[in-house]
């Protein structure tokens, strides 16, 4: 299996008589579906505290598809795990954003003592949760037309992933996941693999199903978790129950007013500079 990753910056740097090792920065990116390039250019900033390593999921981006019944989370989690594992990387500190948040956790529960810190920003530990909570928003947002495409979606269909749905959803919905304006660039460069979120999403999908909410006492390093209080997507709540659940004396959960989905795109220098101090104190 290739899985293909990019890198920013280097492992080693001039400190006077010595060279100092600089930790890697793991970034797991969202969908599935998407590919890494959504985190750039906004994380080579983070390239003066940490090397920052780009990774595609398998059957995403530029990533080898692999056969689509290994499109799960433990699998992918275990994937983190052995490309680390390959590549020399000892004690990564794993961001994850969206489903790439959720991948976080299926990885730090799966290999605990693995990751050096964890970060996870508008991620979810279980699927289908605060539904209710998301169509209010999307309405709120989006008005009455998006509403109703958000209520098909989560209250009645499970998925709701025919071809019009999608493009109904990426036209109407998708540009509400920020505040924020997006560059349409941004979509635009990204290499999208829409039969894995297809897959995961399907009803009865694994989507619909995960739950590590009851394995989050496992983790075992520090972990930020970052929530925009106006994400429709993964609801603010979704984040105060991965908190909730993880060991007390590890986390750090920080809330972004007037912030949507990822955080990043809607106050990219209070989201930087946390992470940043995150990554070196």
């Amino acid at each position: 299996m290739r899985l293909f990753f990019d890198v920013e910056g280097g492992s080693l740097v001039p400190d006077g008589p010595a060279m100092r090792e600089k930790p890697t920065l793991l970034l797991l990116h969202g969908g599935p579906g998407f590919d890494h390039s959504i985190y750039k250019p906004a994380f080579s900033a983070l390239s003066d505290a940490a090397q920052v390593v780009f990774l595609d999921h398998r059957g995403n981006g530029r990533s080898d598809p692999g056969p689509r019944e290994s499109w799960n989370l433990a699998q992918w989690a275990d994937d983190v795990h052995v490309f680390c594992e390959t590549l020399g990387i000892a004690r990564p500190i794993v961001y994850g954003a969206s489903f790439g948040g959720t991948v976080a956790l299926a990885y730090a529960t799966r290999h605990p003592a693995h990751p050096a810190k964890l970060i996870l920003v508008s991620a979810e530990a279980a699927g289908d949760t605060h539904l209710d909570r998301r169509v209010a928003l999307f309405e709120r947002f989006g008005g009455p037309e998006v509403g109703a495409l958000a209520r098909r979606r989560f209250l009645e269909s499970q998925g709701h992933t025919d071809p019009a749905s999608v493009e109904a959803w990426l036209r109407l919905a998708f540009p509400l996941y920020t505040r924020t304006r997006r560059d349409p660039d941004v979509a635009k460069r990204a290499v999208r693999s829409p039969d894995v979120t297809h897959w995961f999403t399907r009803p009865g999908g694994e989507g619909h199903t995960f739950d590590f909410l009851s394995r989050l006492s496992r983790v075992q390093c520090p972990t930020l978790v970052l929530g925009g209080d106006d994400d429709p997507m993964t609801p603010i709540e979704c984040q105060a129950d991965i908190a909730a659940a993880l060991p007390a004396h590890l986390v750090r959960f920080e809330r972004f007013a007037g912030c949507g989905h990822a955080v990043v795109p809607d106050a990219p220098e209070r989201a930087i500079a946390l992470i940043r101090e995150f990554i070196v104190r």
